[in-house]
Order: C-alpha cells, then structure tokens, then sequence
C-alpha cells in the first residue's frame, strides 16, 4: 500500500532537506510513502530501480544473502540517509515489525539537486520581468526526462544565455515551413500548436502549451524546416536559446568522462578524487582519499586547489560532478568526471 507524501516528511531526511521549497514541491509529485507488514522485502539484492529509498517508521535488517549486515531503525541518525544508493543494490532490506518507507524518483532529486546548487549563484541575472512565476517553469523544465543526460553545466549555462520574449495574444512564435532558429521555453501565457494540410490551410490544433512547456527543438535536432506553427492564445512571455547555443549545449555537451577503472588507474597514478556532495552525503559513505568540497561550495574553494592537480570529481549520479567540473576547467583546472557517478559505479 502506498500513499502521497507532504513536505514535512520530506525535510526529515538528506539531502531532500536542502532543497529550495519550490523544488521540494515538485519533488513531493515522485514520492511516495509506503507500508510493509514484518517479514516482507523493501527491496532485494539486485534491483536496479532508481529510488531513493528512506527509513520512516519501524525497524529493518540487511542482508547479503543469507548473512545479516545490520540493522537499522527509524528515527535514527543512519534511518535520515537513503538506504543502499548503490546500483544494482548490493543488499537486501527485510521488515522486522511494521515499517514504512520513502521512495523518491532520485533522478529527479539529483536534478533538483545540482540545479539548486548551481543556478543559486547566477540565477538572479536572468533578465525575466516573470519573476514570480519562474520558478515555476525552470522546475517543469527541469523534470524534463531529456535533460537528464545533459550534463548539469550546460543546463546551467543554457539557463544564462536564454532571453527573455514578451509576446501578445495572435503573435506568432514560429511558422510551419520556416528554418529552425530558436528552443523556447514558456515562462507565462499559453500557446496553441497547429499543423497546415492540404486540406485544411487553416491548421488543425494539435497542442495547447502552458508555462513549462518546451517547442521548437526538433527543427533544430533535425536540421530540418518547422513542422508546425505555434501561436499565442494569450499575452505571455517566452524564453528562448538560439540554434548555435542550443546546438553547442544542448546537442554537444563536451565533458571528460572516465569510467570506474580508468578513473582507478588515473587515482593510482596521482589524481584526486574530489567528492562534490553535501557533507552529509559524504559523511555517510564516500571513497578513501577522497576530499569533499560542495558544489555550491566550490568557487569560494578555488584557492584550497591545485593547479597542478588532476582532479576526478564524482558524485552519485555524476551531474553535480559534471558542473564541478565545468566550473573547475574554465577557471584552468584540471578536472575530470566519474562517468555515471557512485552509485552506478559500485564503489561507494
């Protein structure tokens, strides 16, 4: 049996307690609260689900095989950390008496994560006079499932080069047969979607658009002509990425990625791991000889660095490292990625 979550559960645990509360309001949508009778499984050895997983009530054993780990009760210092992150999990967690559990989408906690920590240093210079509503479309746009493999630097620097837009209600965004020239995001307002046929030149409505909503990407990804015209029904602003920027971050994301046993051998040979989660994080399980600095920590960090250092950022899923790194290389660094992070690396 599950249930929906409120945003006072989600606060008793880490790292969802430092989440902006606009995003701890988007995150509450992929949560849920669950129940399990003692002797029943919260998960098993081997499961590849994408779910962090949090302690609420009860107690729980682990076990690999036939062998008990430990065990862990709610309420506990262990029970505010998300129960084995590593992917395929290594262990399986056995109800002891009545428990009940959190499951969040941690895709989607990861993105909220690295954009809270990136976008708080230069968000406030996006030249939208929306602002009270652009919360409210950099989080939709955020849980878009496409971005999930951009790497968070570029999302980041995608956000800092849109402009703003302001258009009335029967202007005309795109038109069916034009070249690609700009992604846009909306910011307020709503649009209608339509498509010209031969025999209807008025458009058949195919869409209507609110705030979040994203179009005119596939003109640009195909570098082909718009496939249909988007007009709008209200006054509403928009944000919008030119093609060379949207090719550049979106298309092309450029970032030194090394697998597991690449970035072992470079470790060996010298390199630094540089754990960029929250202390908390880090403090219930990180590498040996690894440092941790934040992410949101690291422009006040620089001068603690080397220069002549080659460090491998890493992280859970590898997006707050992969803006680590960004943020790092521009600024002469040396700096790689752990490709697909901790977690999915199996070595936390």
């Amino acid at each position: 049996m599950s249930k929906q979550v409120d945003l006072d559960l989600l606060r008793q645990f880490s790292p969802l307690d430092s989440l902006k509360p606009e995003n701890l309001v988007a995150l509450v949508k992929k949560s849920r609260l669950h129940s399990l009778q003692a002797g029943r499984s919260l998960f098993k050895e081997g499961d590849t689900d994408k779910r962090a997983i949090y302690l609420v009530k009860g107690d729980i054993e682990l076990r690999s095989k036939d062998k008990i780990i430990k065990t862990i009760s709610s309420n506990t210092t262990e029970s505010l950390h998300a129960l084995a992150p590593v992917l395929p999990r290594k262990i399986s967690a056995r109800a002891l008496n009545h428990v009940e559990y959190l499951t969040v989408d941690s895709d989607l906690l990861d993105v909220l994560l690295t954009w809270d920590q990136t976008g708080s240093y230069e968000v406030g210079d996006l030249q939208t006079d929306a602002r009270n509503e652009s919360d409210d479309w950099m989080t939709k746009l955020l849980q878009t499932k496409a971005l999930y493999n951009i790497p968070a630097a570029n999302i980041q620097a995608m956000f800092m080069r849109m402009e703003q837009v302001n258009k009335k209600a029967g202007d005309i965004i795109i038109k069916q047969g034009d070249e690609g020239d700009y992604f846009y995001v909306i910011v307020s307002g709503r649009c209608a979607v339509t498509r010209e046929t031969p025999l209807n030149e008025d458009g058949i409505k195919l869409a209507e658009l609110r705030i979040g909503d994203t179009f005119g990407e596939e003109a640009l990804i195909s570098e082909a002509k718009r496939n249909a015209t988007v007009k709008m029904l209200t006054d509403g602003s928009l944000m919008r990425l030119s093609k060379e920027q949207f090719q550049i971050l979106l298309k092309e994301p450029m970032l030194n990625l090394l697998d597991i046993e690449k970035a072992k051998e470079q470790v060996q040979n010298g390199a630094q791991w540089l754990d960029v989660r929250l202390p908390s994080e880090y403090g219930n399980s990180h590498l040996d000889n690894s440092i941790n600095i934040p992410l949101y920590f690291i422009r006040l960090k620089l001068k603690t660095l080397n220069t002549e250092t080659k460090y491998i950022a890493c992280c859970d899923t590898g997006r707050r490292s992969s803006a680590a790194a960004y943020i790092l290389t521009e600024r002469g660094f040396n700096c790689s990625v752990l490709k697909d992070g901790l977690n999915m690396s199996g070595i936390k």
